[in-house]
């Protein structure tokens, strides 16, 4: 199948790749053809067979000349997708496809999927997971829109997925809501396994987190993907004093918690990460310095050193009774 793609970057350039060479290990088969268009060069995609890149969304479009022709958007979330999907609204015909894979506001994606329908343009809102390993895993994609665009696509989706890792969950926006919540999960479990780690290390036992993370992965309830890459992460690094502790947030836990006010459901753990990611990036941390004021106002408190601190906080009896 021949398809476009608008931005080739790190998941863009990815999903070029799978699409026209397949996985890496031969399990799912390429050979679909890609014109792809993006503002920076992606030097992964030069010269690959399969791969056409122009230096305009004209000459892309003009390079797709089968109807229906299908136009997989992949740039950021917001200004960027609005004014791409803009322009491709006024060169494409009635029966042509647009796909946002991006991770799109899903209130946004029904705007645009409204407007695309009324000139007769088919438009798809993929909710794609999978970041930088979906090239050789394939990736998990939530699909939304009307079934006969589905089924246009349907040899894209199969090719990019992992095995039974892509679904028709709904209309136009469904794929986006189903993303959105999918981030909003991932926010929560990062935060529970950063929590966990962290009173590991802080705890009386000189514990190899690698090994632990390693033990964990292989039988236990808490098994996941993201304690893979944590096994990995602390091999290559098992204190993490190369990592800043700064938590930048996409904006999907924002909408993840601001749904849940909306329809009246309980995220407390979703809204704990999302506003833990908040804090990490306060080097001032203004809240903490007022409450350690207000103390001392009102008790006289003074503040203690961390010494102090850490030896009242792990008074206890020892073995003859007394407090240690």
């Amino acid at each position: 199948m021949r398809i476009a793609f608008i931005g080739l970057g790190k998941m863009g350039g990815n999903m070029t790749l799978r699409l026209v060479r397949g996985a890496p290990d031969g399990s799912v088969p390429g050979g679909h053809e890609v014109v792809g268009y993006a503002r920076d060069p992606n030097p992964n995609l030069q010269n690959v067979p399969g791969v056409t890149l122009v230096n305009s969304i004209d000459s892309l479009v003009a390079q797709l000349a089968t109807p229906p022709r299908v136009v997989w958007v992949m740039v950021p979330a917001g200004n960027a997708t609005e004014q791409v999907i803009s322009d491709l609204a006024e060169r494409l015909a009635p029966g042509d496809i647009v796909i946002d894979g991006g991770n799109s506001y899903y209130k946004d994606t029904l705007r645009r999927g409204e407007g695309l329908s009324a000139r007769g343009i088919g438009f798809l809102d993929v909710g794609t997971s999978g970041g930088i390993w979906g090239r050789d895993e394939g990736y998990c994609m939530m699909v939304g829109g009307d079934e006969r665009y589905v089924q246009t696509c349907r040899p894209i989706f199969e090719t990019l997925a992992m095995p039974g890792g892509w679904a028709h969950v709904g209309k136009s926006g469904a794929g986006h809501f189903v993303k959105m919540a999918h981030n909003g999960v991932e926010y929560g479990l990062m935060e529970a396994y950063g929590e966990g780690f962290e009173l590991l290390r802080k705890g009386p036992f000189a514990l190899d987190l690698k090994q632990v993370a390693s033990v964990w992965n292989r039988g236990s309830v808490i098994r996941s993907w993201l304690l893979d890459l944590t096994e990995r992460m602390f091999a290559q690094d098992s204190t993490l004093e190369t990592i800043q502790p700064y938590v930048e947030d996409s904006g999907e836990g924002r909408w993840t918690v601001a749904a849940a006010m909306e329809h009246a459901v309980a995220v407390p753990v979703i809204a704990a990460s999302l506003f833990a990611r908040f804090e990490s990036r306060d080097k001032e941390n203004f809240s903490a310095r007022y409450c350690a004021a207000l103390r001392k106002q009102f008790g006289g408190h003074d503040v203690v050193s961390k010494d102090v601190t850490e030896k009242a906080g792990h008074r206890q009896l020892d073995a003859h009774g007394k407090t240690t």
